[in-house]
């Protein structure tokens, strides 16, 4: 059985919406932890503290909710550190097709789709309304943005991240350290880190 108690590692937006996810999924109490709280503050009557007395949470699992890559890879790290259970929060309306996995501390927001046969590695967002099609592959630390689509068989690299909107087409590979504007369309294999933009996506820096 889950435990029904869960620290949050964060407190900026993307952290909000992973309280959201929580909640939805059955957790009833939440704690926030963010070295940057201020004394007293509180979402929706759950504490945000500035670090923890990590005695007394062994009843807890943990979650990473940094929307930023590396600062989740980071949050992940420490978490294994305090000796806490690393979870996922999938969302009762997300749809997970047959065959598919999903790595420990993912997000799989509401409406989210992921294919048969995909796999979507260590501290992922999928965020709200995101596809992962079916065989498609999602490296660790990625972010999928909302309404963006990854098709069949298709990849997305480690640390990369793909915009609200955005789309990879059918068949296509994205390398790690890549981040696609939201609205872009990937027509290619992109090779090389950086950011692209446009229809079709294109190397802006």
């Amino acid at each position: 059985m889950m435990s029904q108690k869960l620290i949050i590692f964060g407190y900026g937006g993307h952290a909000r919406s992973a309280a959201d996810l929580a909640l939805a999924c059955g957790y009833i109490s939440l704690l926030f932890v963010d070295e940057n709280a201020r004394p007293g503050e509180s979402f929706l009557g759950h504490s945000v503290v500035s670090s923890l007395a990590i005695d007394d949470f062994q009843e807890y699992s943990a979650f990473p909710a940094a929307g930023d890559n590396k600062r989740r890879s980071q949050q992940c790290l420490a978490i294994e550190q305090l000796g806490l259970p690393l979870v996922s929060l999938v969302s009762p309306l997300a749809s997970v097709g047959v065959g598919s996995s999903i790595g420990a501390g993912c997000f799989v927001g509401h409406h989210a789709h992921i294919g048969p046969l995909a796999s979507i590695a260590t501290g992922c967002i999928v965020n709200t309304g995101a596809v992962v099609e079916h065989e498609a592959q999602v490296g660790e630390y990625a972010h999928i943005s909302v309404n963006s689509t990854i098709a069949g068989r298709s990849s997305l690299g480690a640390y990369s991240m793909l915009g609200a909107g955005a789309v990879i087409i059918d068949g296509v590979s994205v390398a790690s350290g890549v981040m696609v504007g939201a609205g872009g369309v990937v027509h290619r294999s992109i090779v090389e880190p950086g950011i692209y933009t446009g229809v079709p996506a294109r190397k802006s820096k």
